[in-house]
């Protein structure tokens, strides 16, 4: 049903811009889902083949949808109908863990590693003394090379010790130091993405996205980690698990 929708006869006497009649028939056939979540479209060259128009046509409607979300490449690969990534809220998980746990291949471009002394807000945010090293760790979080997320992360050196400890997964260099969040508290909110947030993303400015707070702590309460996240908000998707949990009868008289 997918490839029906894509290689219908484009009008070549409409006046419209033969990319963008393709560009649509690509886009109902995803967001009809004819075209599954991470399914792989056909080359350039057979749809170019088949519609009997050229190869640049066809990569300016492709490359279009692209950056619309709706379309992903993968070096090597082909292009592929973007998968949305669901996020469980009541699991403590790392981006690593998450690309992981669904087939994905985890990546991330360094935009800052350095260390510092903890500044004012990082002091109350931390609960730490002013004066106190710290590690900070900046980077766009990619899943089969497709940027995801930008992270900004700050935590005690006293809980990592090394900074080149930190190579794909910060929560794994954190377990393996036996300093690994054991909860952690979040707030969420929607934004549009703006300047270098957008440019980092490779999205249109305006486009939106959610901005995660968190504060991780250690089993004894103390703060290990604070990060601000920037997620696409056409990549993912926040779940939780509800209950009203386990209500016990009022006593008469109680």
């Amino acid at each position: 049903m997918g490839q029906e929708i894509i290689f219908r006869a484009l009008n070549n006497e409409s006046g419209e811009p033969l990319y963008k009649q393709l560009q649509r028939n690509l886009r109902e056939a995803v967001e009809s889902q004819a075209l599954a979540p991470e399914s792989m479209l056909p080359t350039e060259r057979e749809i170019a083949e088949t519609l009997v128009i050229s190869r640049v046509t066809v990569r300016k409607a492709v490359e279009g949808l692209v950056k619309e979300g709706l379309l992903t490449r993968r070096q090597g690969a082909g292009t592929f109908v973007a998968g949305r990534i669901e996020k469980n809220f009541a699991t403590l998980s790392s981006f690593t863990e998450d690309m992981e746990a669904r087939g994905r291949k985890p990546s991330s471009q360094w935009i800052l590693r350095e260390k510092g002394t903890v500044t004012p807000d990082e002091s109350l945010s931390l609960g730490l003394s002013p004066g106190t090293p710290v590690f900070r760790f900046h980077r766009l979080r990619m899943a089969d090379n497709e940027p995801m997320a930008v992270e900004f992360t700050t935590i005690p050196t006293s809980a990592l010790g090394d900074i080149d400890k930190v190579d794909t997964s910060l929560y794994s260099a954190l377990e393996a130091n036996g300093h690994r969040p054991a909860r952690a508290l979040q707030r969420l909110r929607a934004i549009p993405f703006e300047g270098r947030i957008a440019e980092i993303l490779k999205i249109q400015p305006g486009s939106a996205g959610l901005y995660i707070e968190r504060r991780g702590y250690l089993q004894t309460g103390q703060t290990v980690e604070v990060t601000e996240s920037y997620y696409r908000g056409d990549a993912y998707d926040f779940i939780a698990e509800l209950s009203t949990g386990s209500i016990e009868p009022r006593k008469r008289g109680a």
